[in-house]
């Protein structure tokens, strides 16, 4: 099937001016193809914003805004068509959140909603609870985009969604592993008419120490009828330390560029 658009999704951690990661980072991106639409989650700086639109001139580019300190900046190719909305709702009630950035583009007549999160981080039970709420939220919105187009939307959410378990303090035998929080991710896509992509490396996130091992934080859900093209067999490919094949390369990787692998996927025309 033909392409509709590539996309990629990229936590940078901490992404600001004066860093000599904002070059790395574009550079990325660029030798990507670059990707139609890609996002940045945590951009603190708006030097970051200065250097992209210096760098990639063909794009136009947009960012939540708020109390919050970590914005999430969307680069779109000037020549898609694309709608840019903040949607407070999945700040769940707390200010101090980041909201999503939605972006829907409009293809060949058929519109493609896009939902970028970043959500609550945290192994105690109430960050776990807000990522459910924020699940929830973003997996109820697929029947609001529905009522709105008076079919089924060719709607995805992904980003940081920071699928990291739970430690139950006192009671740790009541702990949730990090791949069971994928899991009931899963199970709640699956009961809405979306499923989680399958992705080329088990993990998108390790800090290059010892203390704690490589996780699968970053994640991809998109409706069921939606097709893409395929990595190896998986949806998603992770982009990053995850293809480096030492544990020197994967640790030099992380210092250049972040903590966080990108996922880069294309979807293919509805």
């Amino acid at each position: 099937m033909a392409k509709a658009f590539s996309l990629a999704s990229w936590n940078v951690e901490h992404f600001s001016n004066p860093d000599s990661r904002v070059d790395r980072v574009i550079d990325f991106l660029v030798d990507l193809g670059p990707p139609d639409v890609f996002a940045l989650y945590e951009v603190e700086g708006k030097e970051v914003y200065d250097a992209l639109v210096t760098k990639m001139p063909g794009y136009s580019f947009h960012i939540t805004e708020g109390p919050q300190i970590q914005e999430i900046l969307l680069g779109v190719r000037s020549n898609l068509t694309a709608f840019f909305t903040q949607k407070t709702e999945f700040k769940s009630g707390l200010w101090a959140l980041r909201p999503g950035a939605l972006v829907t583009l409009t293809i060949d007549s058929e519109e493609y909603p896009i939902l970028f999160l970043h959500t609550k981080s945290g192994v105690e039970p109430l960050g776990l609870g807000l990522r459910d709420d924020m699940l929830t939220r973003a997996l109820d919105f697929k029947k609001v985009l529905a009522a709105v187009a008076g079919k089924e939307p060719n709607y995805m959410f992904l980003g940081d969604l920071n699928t990291m378990g739970m430690q139950y303090k006192y009671m740790r035998e009541r702990d949730i592993a990090a791949d069971l929080e994928v899991l009931k991710a899963s199970r709640f896509a699956e009961g809405r008419g979306m499923r989680l992509l399958a992705k080329d490396e088990p993990a998108t996130w390790w800090n290059g120490g010892a203390s704690l091992p490589p996780t699968s934080l970053d994640q991809v859900i998109a409706a069921d009828h939606l097709s893409f093209r395929t990595f190896n067999g998986a949806e998603v490919t992770v982009l990053g330390w995850p293809k480096e094949q030492t544990t020197a390369a994967r640790v030099s990787w992380i210092e250049d560029y972040s903590d966080h692998g990108c996922l880069y996927l294309e979807v293919e025309k509805a």
